[in-house]
This record gives C-alpha cells, sequence and structure tokens, in this order.
C-alpha cells in the first residue's frame, strides 16, 4: 500500500455536514467526486439515505444492532462524539484483476455511549457502514437490523436462495447459494423464499444499485427479504447452531438440527462486516468494481509464494479419456495421464477431486489403494506440476493442523474445500480458520460448496476462489437452466463480490436446441468461442479446465489458447455491456491485452473502443463464432489480424456466441 494521504478535515468541512436541529442530527457525506451522498440522521434511532448526482438510490433506512442483555447499538442512540477523515491511497494487490487500486474515499464515524461506533464510507463507486464495538467484555447479538428501503417499486435481479419454497424460511439457511436470476419488481418477490448477495435493484436513469456485505470474518452472513417497508429489503442471518451432527453429502457435512435464539457472541471488541450499497451510473461500470476488495481486512505477512493459474480437473468430464490403453477412473495411470497433459501445456496444477479418500469415513488420512498419493506428488513435482486435493468440509476442519502440515510435507499446493453449504457464525469463522492454516503451511485455499466472496482473498491472498456460483457444473443435470442468460448476467452482479470457481473450458458445445444434460459427457451451451472468452471475463485466479485431456488434445488451436490465458492481471477496464444480454471485458497483462465478449440467445454485432491500446499499430490473434455457429455451436474461425488505426473493432456473435481477442503491439 501507498501514497496515503490523511487530508486535513478543515480542507474539506463541506462534505461533512452536521446539521443540528432540535433533538436530531445530520450528517451528510460525499464521495471524492461529489455525485454520491449519504445523509445520516441520528436522533431516537440512526437511519441513513443514499442520492446519487440527486437521483434517490436509498430511501431512509435504518440500521440498529439488540443485544442479549438487552442494550443496543443505534436505538435510544446518545451520540458522544462524530470525527471524519479523507483518505487518497494506492493499494497494492497480491492476487486480483489488477496490480494497484486507486482507494480514495471520505469517513464518517459516529461515536456512541455503550462501547460502540458506527463508521460510514463514501467512494466513488458506492457507500458502505459498519458497526465497531468497543466492549471489553463478552456480548452476544440477538438480531441486526439492516435495511435498505427504496424510493419505489422497482425491478430486481433476485437471486434465491437455492431450496424449494415449500421450505419454511428459517431451513433456507442451509443451501449451496447458488441459483439463476429473477428480473422481476420487488413487489413480486416469492415471499416463500431468502434471497442471497449481491443483489442488483434497478434505479433512476438506468443505475443500478448492487448490495453486499465486505470483511465477513467471524459474524453470520446476510440474505435479504422483503421488509415491512415497502418497497424494500431488509437482512435477515442465520441464527447461531444450538446442535450439529455429522451427515449430509457422503457424510461429510455438519447439519444443523437446532439453533440458538441469538445470531452471533463474542469475547471483547470487534469490527462487524460492511454493508456495501454499489451505485453504477451504467452496467459495465458493475463488471468492473473494486469496492468489496477495497474494504476488506489488508493482508499482513509475505505471500510472494502464492502462486495463481490452471487446473486440470477430472470430476467434470467424469474422469473420461480415450485413445489410452489403461481403465480410467480414480487411479495412478489416469491422474499420471493428466499430470503429463498438465505438463505438457503448462499448465500450473492437476486437481484429485472426490474419490481420492476413502468415501463416507470424512478422514483425508485414509486414502483409497488405487492411488499413490506421495508417488504422485512426486511424480507431478518432476513435471513442474503441483497437486491439488478436493476435501469435504468436515473432513478438513476436524483435524485441520495435521491435515494441512502432513500434506504440505507431502508436497501437495493445495486443498478444494467444499460443501460448507452455510454462512452463520461458525462456519464463517471456519473460512477464516483455513485460510490462516493454510497460510500457515503455504497452502492454496479454493473454498467451493461455499457462499459469496467478502473479502478474504485480500485478507489471505493463498485463498485463491470461491463458488458461490451456479456454475458448468450445472449442465451435468439441469436440463432447464439457460446457462448462456446466466453468463451475461453474473459478471454484474455475483463478481462483484469476488472470483468466481465456474469451471469453464467445455469442447463440446451446443446451440440452444441441441443441449442436454448427460452426467458422464456432459457439454455446454453456446459456442466455442463463448467457453474461451469465460477466461477473460470471469474473474478466477485458480482457473479450471473442466474438459479431458483427450478433447483438449483433439483440439490444440483451442487449448493453447486456455492454456496460456492469465488468470490474474496488471489492468482491467469493463467495455460496454447490460445486464443480462452482453458483456465486453479488457485485460492486461505485461504488453498483452485479452479482451472477451459474450452474448446471450440473441446474435449481436458491436463495435469495440480498444481506445485504451494507446498509439501504435497492433495485431490481433482473433477467436470468432464461425459461419455456422447458430446450428454447429463448435464451429469458429481463428485468424490474424491488425487492429484498425481508428481503433473501432467491428465483432459479430452468434446466438450464445462469444468473441475473444489477444492483441500484441507489432
Amino acid at each position: 500500500m501507498k501514497n496515503y494521504n490523511l487530508i486535513p478535515l478543515f480542507a474539506f468541512c463541506a462534505i461533512f455536514i452536521p446539521l443540528t436541529g432540535m433533538a436530531q442530527k445530520q450528517f451528510k457525506i460525499k464521495s471524492p467526486d461529489g455525485k454520491i451522498e449519504a445523509t445520516v440522521n441520528v436522533g431516537k434511532t440512526v437511519s441513513y439515505s443514499v442520492s446519487h448526482n440527486g437521483d434517490p438510490m436509498l430511501d431512509n433506512s435504518a440500521l440498529s444492532m439488540a443485544l442479549q442483555d438487552g442494550s443496543s447499538y443505534g436505538v435510544d442512540v446518545k451520540l458522544s462524539g462524530s470525527s471524519t477523515k479523507t483518505v487518497r491511497q494506492t493499494i497494492d494487490a497480491v492476487v486480483y484483476k489488477r496490480k494497484q487500486i486507486k482507494d480514495d474515499y471520505n469517513e464518517l464515524t459516529l461515536k456512541f455511549r455503550g462501547d460502540y461506533h458506527i463508521i460510514f464510507r463514501a467512494y466513488d463507486e458506492g457507500v458502505a457502514y459498519r458497526f465497531v464495538s468497543t466492549a471489553k467484555k463478552p456480548f452476544v447479538v440477538k438480531h441486526e437490523q439492516a435495511e435498505f428501503n427504496f424510493p419505489s417499486d422497482r425491478k430486481a435481479f433476485i437471486n434465491y436462495a437455492n431450496t424449494q419454497e415449500t421450505v419454511p424460511l428459517e431451513r433456507q439457511f442451509f443451501n449451496s447459494f447458488e441459483q439463476p436470476y429473477y428480473h422481476i419488481p420487488l413487489s413480486e418477490w416469492n415471499k416463500k423464499r431468502l434471497g442471497i448477495l449481491p443483489l442488483v435493484v434497478e434505479g433512476d436513469n438506468g443505475k443500478k444499485v448492487c448490495i453486499t456485505e465486505a470483511d465477513l470474518m467471524n459474524y453470520p452472513g446476510m440474505f435479504v427479504y422483503p421488509g415491512d417497508h415497502s418497497p424494500g429489503l431488509k437482512g435477515v442471518f442465520a441464527p447461531y447452531p444450538k446442535e450439529v451432527e455429522q451427515g449430509g453429502h457422503n457424510n461429510l457435512q455438519m447439519l444443523v438440527r437446532s439453533r440458538e435464539d441469538y445470531i452471533a457472541k463474542f469475547d471483547g471488541a470487534t469490527a462487524f462486516p460492511w454493508r456495501v450499497i454499489v451505485i453504477s451510473e451504467q452496467d459495465k461500470y458493475l463488471a468492473d468494481n473494486d469496492l468489496v476488495y477495497k474494504l476488506a481486512t489488508p493482508s499482513k505477512g509475505d505471500y510472494s509464494w502464492v502462486k495463481p493459474g490452471k487446473v486440470a480437473w477430472d470430476w467434470w468430464n467424469d474422469w473420461n479419456l480415450y485413445g489410452v490403453d489403461f481403465r480410467t477412473g480414480v487411479n495412478d495411470a489416469t491422474y499420471k495421464h493428466y499430470i503429463d497433459f498438465a505438463s505438457e501445456q503448462g499448465i500450473e496444477y492437476v486437481i484429485l477431486d472426490e474419490g481420492w479418500a476413502v468415501n463416507k469415513k470424512a478422514d483425508l488420512f485414509q486414502v483409497v489403494p488405487e492411488i499413490d498419493l506421495p508417488g504422485l506428488a512426486a511424480y507431478a513435482k518432476s513435471k513442474n506440476v503441483g497437486l491439488i486435493l478436493w476435501a469435504g468440509y468436515h473432513a478438513f476442519d476436524r483435524d485441520m493442523e495435521a491435515v494441512c502440515k502432513h500434506y504440505s510435507e507431502m508436497g501437495i499446493k493445495g486443498f478444494k474445500v467444499d460443501f460448507m453449504d452455510r454462512d452463520d457464525q461458525p462456519i464463517v469463522d471456519f473460512h477464516r480458520r483455513g485460510a490462516e492454516m493454510g497460510a500457515k503451511y503455504k497452502l492454496l485455499i479454493d473454498y467451493h460448496g461455499t457462499y459469496k466472496p467478502t473479502g478474504l482473498h485480500r485478507t489471505y491472498p493463498n485463498v485463491i476462489n470461491f463458488e458461490g456460483v451456479n456454475g458448468l457444473e450445472q449442465m451435468k443435470w439441469s436440463m432447464g437452466l439457460d446457462q448462456v442468460t446466466y453468463d451475461v448476467t453474473i459478471p454484474f452482479i455475483r463478481q462483484v463480490a469476488g472470483p468466481m470457481d465456474y469451471t469453464q473450458g467445455s469442447m463440446r458445445n451446443a446451440t440452444k436446441g441441441n443441449f442436454r444434460s448427460v452426467y458422464n459427457e456432459a457439454m455446454s451451451q453456446g459456442t466455442r468461442c463463448r467457453q474461451l472468452a469465460e477466461y477473460v471475463i470471469f474473474e478466477s485466479p485458480l482457473n479450471m479446465l473442466c474438459d479431458n485431456p483427450s478433447n483438449y488434445r483433439a483440439e490444440p488451436e483451442c487449448t493453447k489458447f486456455i492454456a496460456e490465458a492469465p488468470t490474474v492481471w496488471d489492468h482491467t477496464i469493463a467495455l460496454n455491456g447490460e445486464i443480462g444480454k452482453y458483456v465486453t471485458i479488457a485485460r492486461q497483462k505485461g504488453d498483452v491485452w485479452y479482451v472477451g465478449s459474450m452474448t446471450n440467445w440473441d446474435a449481436r454485432s458491436l463495435e469495440l473502443d480498444l481506445s485504451f491500446l494507446g498509439e501504435g499499430s497492433f495485431r490481433g490473434e482473433v477467436f470468432r463464432d464461425g459461419i455456422n455457429a447458430d446450428r454447429v455451436a463448435r464451429d469458429y474461425k481463428k485468424e490474424i489480424i491488425d487492429i484498425p488505426a481508428g481503433k473501432k473493432l467491428p465483432v459479430s456473435m452468434a446466438p450464445g456466441g462469444g468473441y475473444v481477442v489477444k492483441i500484441t503491439k507489432k
């Protein structure tokens, strides 16, 4: 982190305006560019509203916390003081979509009697607030009031918890945080279902409000549900587990059988998560937003050992190979073949997904007899490839340090931890503990089967990826899912929170009419070039190659592009896009730019403005949809082009199509 400037308050007194009329005090805080204004009202209670260039984004919305001892934060308040500061700094990112992040904000801290503060920050991208407890003794939080009230009924992109609507709301806290979006008015919200974050609500003049949270370290994650104030949303939090028992998927989960009447407990002073309100004038700015990362706790220590990269993956393609002289499956011969493939292509890792440890034992020290794990680790090392192991949540948690120490010493490079499927306080704390333990033993952590990221990847850069996305695995069983529309929705919503373990790279591609779900020889919806473009558009520092080596070897041009595409970047620019319709993102690594574009099921022609390239002549390696890609989705054309002198590049995409170009200077 560098270029830190704390600008004297007197130079910016116009930004923070306390209005002391009657018993209520009002504070205003503006973004550095002056467009966003948050108004905080402090009377008997505390509330806030947000506007953008005069357009109301959020109406008056209350915030408070009720403690088990009968006291409250934000109710019957006694303001003891306030302070402000303005920060202008640059963050040096460790594993991210850009090397440096401009971090400018104005901050207001309200101090109250009763051992707590409320902090508001205004950025050019949005507003955030958090409670901070200064308590010197243990305390328990029974409930948090987090309201997001809108000026009128607005359409929203709603991502329900992925359980059936017949399940009571309290049972929806157990879910894998994977669902398509419903684009409907807030008034049409299905009252039998909770919503998960991030969530986008439409505002005036094409603006959008994206609600999420950041710096979630030891507190339950937030769901949302229609509030009493209509139209509005309120935060809902999973109560603290009282009774849990081992069960679930292959006996690898801890299932909550009963819950306490509170949501969190603490030993003393703590900073609660940021409640984040991202505001975007155009959809494309949602596709390139850093607010969650900025609000996260910075990392400490040396993480130069963290090595992002690609992963040859066994599970999506069901360990299927052809043209080999051995029986494929969870065995040494199959994994040596994957290691050889990764080595040939310069792919950094191979993952051993579920199956390498004895089933239903939840014991990561019991390896199936078909696998010589130390031998595979040594073989992979000789080929300059690292191995990553899949682990069920409970199997990893029950003896975390012994597991990490043992496999680190064996040469294993990381764990893909799966099936948490909750975000109550103990599970959130598990994510932090897993990150910390992984860092201690220099192990990468990929959290699958989990909630959206909230900045843990900044605090612990060895936490290199998160699922919480309805990714390509759905194509194995979800016949009715419109994955193509989902693909051009998540860059503007889910990806606001952080990287996604989406697992793209299918070499079997299908048009809308030809697609079918096949578990052991899965295919993707949309064109081949769409799959390639996803390696540019989707953020994923640990990025899977979901298909099998046999299929990749049959497609050398596409495989070479995938293997060479970076997974972290020096710079990112969102060029265009509209939620649910299309998106184009440009990313730079060194002297090379990659530009990826995708459309929904509508064929689309765009003109890309490449003026960011600057002066000079440039050449592009293009993968575009073939002339028959609307009939045969794998049809594509690779060509070398000269980038037009005017830096305006015409692009055409088939229905469900994509386009990608790798640009170098002549």
